[in-house]
C-alpha cells in the first residue's frame, strides 16, 4: 500500500499537543484512529476514516480524502 499525498496539508489543532499538519492519507488515518477526541467520533469522523482508507487502497481520490478530513475536523472544532 502506497501513501497518498494531499495537494496541501490540513492543519488540525489537537489539545494539548497543538497543531498537526496532515499531508497524507496515512497521517490522516493515524490522527483519526489515535488522536481524535472520543467525543467527536461521529458520522463525519467515520466518513473521513473510511474515505482516507479507501484512498490508500486506490478506491477514492486524495481530493475526496482531504475534503472529508477537513469536514470532520471542522465538525469537531479541530480545524486550525
Amino acid at each position: 500500500m502506497n501513501d497518498v499525498w494531499f495537494s496541501e496539508p490540513v492543519v488540525i489543532h489537537f489539545q494539548p499537543s497543538g497543531k498537526r499538519k496532515v499531508s497524507t492519507c496515512f497521517e490522516a488515518v493515524e490522527c483519526l484512529d489515535q488522536r481524535w477526541p472520543r467525543r467527536a467520533r461521529d458520522r463525519t469522523w467515520r466518513a473521513a476514516s473510511r474515505v482516507c482508507r479507501d484512498a490508500l487502497d486506490g478506491l477514492r481520490s486524495p481530493i475526496d480524502a482531504r475534503k472529508t478530513l477537513r469536514k470532520a475536523a471542522k465538525a469537531a472544532g479541530l480545524l486550525a
